[in-house]
């Protein structure tokens, strides 16, 4: 029987702030699982992406640079199968991840989409927004300057004027909200979904979960918050995923960042085989 070849992409190291070996890790471990199940993988950078034809039709990536996503974006339209899409990878970025999430009534904090050239005050008072994050609105977070925790009006604006010199035009303003910081990892018609409290993983990119303080173990229900994140992927047509969510005192939970193909560091032994099997499933049948 003929094997199936598959092009596997690895993610530049730009675009890992402080994740290089996670990364990696990740895509070897599903590289690996594939060939056991019978494929045969072939390696490629996001660089080679840009440089070299790939001739393979079937296609599992972890690229974020805004170039290989529109490569991979003409590859689809010309037939290629890709996991995660490359649409689905641009619906990450902030300013689409918001609006889809919100648009679809996916749980999600309060929020204000503004050009960084603007004085941000009325707006944020309008809204009662004193504590809140702002987030460049046109990318992932990959310096730790892309994601700002701010105290008041007067550091929103001097915010968005740094964006607006650093040549980001637009950005995301979520309200700041209390409660217990969680972070999810999932993969969609798997049943795979794993979830932990980084404070008291010490798991961290810029130690921006620190604001949360230390997790107090409010009481969730696992499975509508497995069910709201299965439905945002869907939303925003990724299959592999993590983010961040808040669960308030009440129990709610909201949504707060959502990303495509994330390292698994916590679970990466666990979700290789599953990320392989939904691949496959998705490639292959």
């Amino acid at each position: 029987m003929e094997k199936i070849t598959i092009a596997g992409i690895r993610r530049g190291n730009q675009f890992s702030p402080n994740h290089i070996g996670n990364d990696a890790a990740i895509f070897n471990l599903t590289a690996s699982h594939l060939r056991e199940l019978g494929c045969v993988v072939n390696e490629y950078t996001e660089t080679d992406l840009m440089e070299r034809e790939i001739q393979e039709t079937r296609i599992f990536n972890m690229v974020r640079d805004l170039r290989s996503v529109e490569k991979l974006q003409q590859l689809e339209d010309k037939g290629c199968e890709v996991v995660n899409s490359g649409y689905g990878i641009q619906n990450c970025t902030r300013e689409r991840m918001t609006r889809l999430l919100i648009t679809n009534q996916i749980p999600h904090p309060e929020s204000l989409i503004l050009h960084t050239h603007e004085d941000p005050t009325a707006a944020l008072e309008e809204k009662g927004f004193y504590n809140c994050w702002i987030k460049r609105g046109d990318f992932h977070a990959i310096h730790r300057e892309d994601v700002t925790y701010v105290r008041n009006p007067a550091e929103a604006k001097s915010i968005l004027q740094e964006y607006a010199l650093r040549g980001i035009e637009t950005a995301v303003i979520n309200e700041h909200l209390k409660g217990d910081l969680i972070k999810f990892y999932g993969v969609t018609g798997t049943g795979f979904f794993y979830w932990f409290y980084p404070s008291s993983n010490d798991h961290s990119k810029f130690g921006l979960e620190q604001i949360n303080g230390t997790a107090k173990g409010i009481p969730f229900d696992e499975h509508a918050m497995q069910d709201c994140c299965n439905q945002a992927a869907k939303v925003l047509n990724i299959h592999i995923y993590g983010g961040d969510c808040i669960v308030s005192e009440d129990g709610t939970m909201r949504i707060i960042d959502f990303n495509d193909w994330p390292s698994f560091a916590p679970c990466r032994n666990q979700v290789a085989p599953e990320i392989a099997k939904r691949i496959y499933h998705l490639l292959c049948k």
